[in-house]
């Protein structure tokens, strides 16, 4: 007997935990997996405590954004628009006609043309939102979106999300006789894009500068890519929210500005990250997501009935106060200023890696440098322990690049990420040769980082 009253038994336990289905979409697009920022942000910290001799805190250059607080006048800015009426309220889906009357002569110039406030511009959630109201807009069950390898993550999910299929065209590493390489030393073969092309194909995903390698695509790159969007008909998205932090005297083409694409291209910018000098991303504000897009009323229009019903409209006060910077981004020379800082900030960690003999990839552009990251026996010998648990802990199996971001973040006491995360399941042993570093950070930081640094010397043998 159960020992319930009247003789009745225990009625079986239901597992309850996956009642309704989910839909699978979050399985494909990889949605469901913890991502690796949080893990090498928040598990990286918990573990330095028990380094020798470091505080129980982690340098985070892992994640792109900055550590220091906007300046006074765009807060202000912010500030002007929350004291008034109209910018607290809805606005149009389109954006507010002075966010886009900002940018159309902010970049009008930069794409050749008089651009359309009402048919030509969108203002967007940020650009990740931008992005997927485009797919939204333009995908059907099947179709298929080339993306070049390593992709910035939420490409997978948004495409998938709409119905899409990523196929990847991977960028080729710097050869091994590369004694120093740059970002211009990843190359696109053109043969294998081509060949990647099938019936289905829809669109190609262009990101220059590219996140996380820092390549600044050539204009001879561009155009072979354009050719290829020409003769197949191809939907080109230009990822392009980095536009502003180009270096070494490095031009950066816009794919919408060559011969026949302005019809076909989407260029995605962003407050976050292109606007010059201190604004938004640049502002040190990452949070207020304020994108556009910028391309012909046969892309913009239907992007704008997908983003309409995705948000209705953005963030209606912090548009304004992008408003504001670009409208003041050239009388305060900005340009000029953020590339000077960004290559300040960028030779601090290419200096820290030379005193330690390593090798990594100078970016031409972003704020992202990659470190080739070590593989011999002798630096794995000292790590093991760090390497088993980052394993253990977040099942990464034995890629490289996870257990040398683990090790350097639990030994060294700076938080980087592994490459190998921007990259899909086959060619992942491609990404697991680097690791991300990010130097949008104040240069104090980036001094402590490259100090703790030089105690790799001691694994380096």
């Amino acid at each position: 007997m159960s020992g319930q009253p009247n003789g009745q038994s225990t009625p079986p336990k239901v597992d309850r935990s996956n009642l309704i289905p989910f839909s699978s979409r979050l399985k494909e697009g990889r949605a469901l997996a913890l991502d690796v920022w949080t893990i090498f942000k928040s598990l990286a910290t918990t573990l330095l405590g028990s380094a020798a001799n470091l505080p129980a805190d982690c340098i985070n250059l892992g994640q792109g954004y900055m550590n220091f607080a906007p300046p006074k006048w765009v807060t202000e800015a912010a500030e002007d628009a929350l004291n008034l009426v109209a910018p607290n309220h809805y606005s149009h889906p389109r954006g507010r006609i002075r966010l886009r009357e900002a940018i159309k002569a902010f970049y009008g110039p930069q794409f050749h043309r008089e651009l359309d406030v009402e048919s030509e511009i969108l203002v967007t959630s940020g650009a990740n939102e931008g992005q997927y109201s485009v797919f939204t807009a333009f995908l059907e069950q099947g179709d298929e979106v080339i993306m070049f390898e390593p992709f910035f993550d939420q490409y997978l999910p948004s495409v998938t999300f709409n119905g899409g299929k990523p196929v990847y065209v991977p960028l080729h590493p710097p050869k091994d006789d590369v004694h120093k390489p740059t970002s211009n030393d990843w190359t696109v073969d053109v043969d294998e894009l081509r060949r990647a092309i099938t019936p289905r194909t829809k669109m190609i995903i262009v990101n220059t500068p590219h996140n996380p390698v820092g390549k600044v695509f050539t204009k001879s790159e561009l155009e072979a890519i354009a050719a290829i969007a020409e003769e197949f008909n191809l939907l080109v998205m230009a990822d392009e929210v980095y536009d502003c932090l180009v270096f070494d005297g490095k031009e950066h083409v816009r794919i919408a500005n060559l011969p026949g694409m302005w019809d076909r291209t989407v260029t995605v910018g962003s407050a976050g990250k292109s606007i010059p000098h201190d604004l938004s991303e640049a502002f040190a504000a990452t949070g207020w997501r304020v994108g556009w897009l910028i391309g012909p009323k046969s892309i913009i229009q239907p992007t704008l009935a997908a983003s309409t019903r995705i948000v209705f409209c953005s963030n209606s006060p912090l548009q304004e106060a992008a408003a504001s910077g670009l409208e003041q981004a050239r009388e305060r020379q900005f340009f000029e200023i953020q590339r000077a800082e960004y290559a300040e900030r960028r030779a601090i960690l290419a200096d820290a890696f030379d005193a330690l003999g390593m090798k990594y990839t100078l970016p031409e552009g972003t704020y992202f440098i990659l470190l080739t990251t070590p593989s011999h026996p002798a630096f794995w010998e000292e790590g093991e322990i760090s390497g088993q648990a980052c394993c253990s802990t977040i099942g990464c199996i034995s890629l490289t690049d996870h257990r040398a971001c683990w090790f350097i973040a639990k030994e060294i006491g700076v938080s980087t990420i592994p490459v190998s995360e921007f990259y899909c399941e086959e060619h992942a042993n491609i990404g697991e040769a680097y690791a991300r570093f990010a130097f949008c950070k104040d240069v104090d930081t980036l001094r402590a980082a490259a100090e703790r640094l030089q105690n790799l010397k001691k694994y380096l043998k």
